[in-house]
């Protein structure tokens, strides 16, 4: 009886959950969020999903179908019905410190919201610890944003926090079987770049080992959300974020489980697949006005699929992901294994190891030499992604290449010689002023050149590091720090990102303006500079 109770608690406990993930403001808000994400109402289509209802959201929707007229005023409608999200703080609120450092120092406390409270319609998802933000439009927790963010906080001494926030991820962990996007109903189909067991082993590293048997638990949730139907599936295929090569080969590709325009990019999402139907529509012919519906309906699915998973990458958006370069309408990251994702999966697989007591495991060995027969690119002497779609290595030289030096163990005759190859082909390709370049590739979106980010200077800096190619990462992380620190006198802010090809230009490209704040800017600048003992 015991049992049946606990399978029906466990069986309620799920539908809650699932119901919970379907109150996106799109779910919620019907037509109404369709009229305002179409009308640009807001420049941002981030404020109204933001946005949290002065009274019940079933009223709401009562009075709209009874207000919409020819003279109906959708805006005023709008402020009449929604409290609009708090603006992103003026940073001018902390002093206009001339120490970088004691800015950020202070910036922490601006940055930082304490546990949440739940609101009916709102798009939040309350969590029960303190944590950061990034800044600007970006008003709740980031999965990958939050371990740069933490190796700020560990050299502020904000060991408690940098514990809270890990907390908060155990329980999206348990609550939602995985971490999403960010805090957010709208991000709940999605993940993000998997640094949850290097958040674990930075606090082990504080607080000693037994941190890594408490996160044991949510670590193993996060491993088998991520390899969700890999015990069942057949060579040459994928599944949800699993690919199983011919060879039988198993590796990971970023997912999405929802093929709708992304809530928070609504205006933008529809224009792409629009222009990915004309452009496809061009190249055949249809036998009915049925097969054209058909084919729209198609085209338009994957596209919204593919922008979703982009975001899911942390590089929204980049050349990277894209089969023209210089189109977004042919993003195809659903076809590619990511071999920054892999190098992180392995990571958290030798941490799972760790927390048990083990050295190495089976999954964790064949990882790593899937890592380097199907990433490492002879012809480039580079680590690249792999397209298993068409079969082949990819041939955008790209910062993600770097992670392998930080997770693959140590050999002088394999890591030694590509490091020193690598080194060379970074100093020619990737190599600026104020640091490393995303991609080689020039396009306008925001993850390609000329922009830097905080990052992937610091898993670069510190992938050059254990491959002993000191030289070169000092460098690098001499340049990020004048970069950073030359913006910040000259204009009182640290930026989500930089343009390190001309360091007195404002980076650009992506979907909406700069932010200043910057979570994971402050994270990195600070532990470059403790790093390396430069101001």
């Amino acid at each position: 009886m015991k049992k049946i109770i606990s399978l029906l608690l466990a069986a309620v406990l799920m539908i809650v959950i699932e119901a919970k993930a379907q109150f996106t403001p799109d779910k919620i808000y019907g037509q109404l969020f369709t009229d305002i994400q179409s009308t640009g109402i807001f420049p941002d289509a981030k404020t109204f999903v933001d946005c949290t209802p002065k009274r019940k959201p079933s009223d709401i929707m009562y009075d709209y179908g009874l207000a919409k007229g020819p003279s109906f005023d959708l805006k005023k409608f709008v402020s009449d019905n929604f409290n609009l999200p708090a603006a992103a703080p003026v940073i001018n609120n902390v002093t206009h410190e001339k120490s970088v450092t004691v800015h950020i120092q202070n910036l922490w406390n601006v940055l930082k919201r304490d546990a949440d409270k739940s609101s009916e319609g709102s798009s939040l998802l309350p969590l029960p610890n303190s944590y950061i933000v990034p800044g600007g439009r970006f008003r709740e927790i980031y999965y990958w944003d939050s371990y740069f963010t933490m190796l700020g906080l560990k050299e502020s001494g904000e060991v408690k926090l940098i514990e809270n926030m890990i907390d908060n991820f155990a329980y999206l962990i348990k609550t939602y079987g995985h971490i999403p996007n960010g805090n957010r109903t709208y991000y709940l189909s999605r993940s993000q770049p998997p640094f949850f067991s290097m958040m674990v082993e930075l606090l082990a590293g504080i607080k000693g080992n037994s941190v890594y048997k408490k996160y044991l638990p949510a670590m193993e949730k996060e491993y088998a959300y991520w390899m969700e139907g890999a015990a069942t599936l057949k060579n040459g295929t994928a599944y949800k974020r699993v690919i199983k090569l011919e060879d039988g080969t198993m590796l990971n590709r970023y997912w999405d489980e929802l093929e709708i325009p992304r809530q928070e990019g609504y205006d933008k999402d529809v224009k792409v697949a629009e222009d990915a139907v004309n452009e496809k529509m061009m190249m055949v012919r249809f036998a009915n006005d049925s097969a054209v519906k058909n084919f729209r309906d198609h085209v338009e699915r994957n596209i919204y699929r593919n922008l979703r998973t982009g975001a899911c990458s942390g590089w929204d958006f980049s050349s990277r992901w894209f089969d023209d370069p210089d189109k977004i309408s042919t993003i195809q990251i659903t076809d590619i294994a990511p071999v920054d994702l892999n190098c992180l999966l392995l990571h958290l697989e030798k941490t799972i190891l760790k927390a048990k007591g083990k050295t190495s495991g089976q999954a964790y060995l064949n990882r790593i030499k899937a890592i380097e027969k199907y990433f490492w690119n002879k012809q480039l002497n580079y680590f690249t992604d792999y397209n298993f779609a068409k079969k082949q290595q990819q041939s955008n030289i790209t910062a993600a290449g770097l992670f392998p030096f930080n997770f693959i163990p140590y050999n002088p005759d394999v890591s030694g010689e590509k490091g020193k190859a690598v080194a060379k082909l970074v100093r020619s390709e990737l190599l600026k002023e104020g640091g490393l370049l995303t991609t080689a590739n020039t396009t306008g979106q925001q993850w390609d050149a000329p922009n830097g980010w905080a990052p992937l200077q610091w898993m670069a800096i510190a992938g050059f590091e254990k491959c002993n190619q000191k030289e070169l990462a000092k460098d690098i992380a001499t340049r990020w720090i004048k970069l950073n620190n030359d913006v910040y006198q000259r204009t009182g802010k640290l930026m989500e990102k930089y343009n390190v090809v001309d360091t007195h230009l404002e980076a650009g490209g992506g979907e909406y303006p700069g932010q200043d704040g910057f979570g994971w800017t402050n994270g990195v600048l600070l532990a470059l500079i403790k790093k390396y003992g430069l101001r």
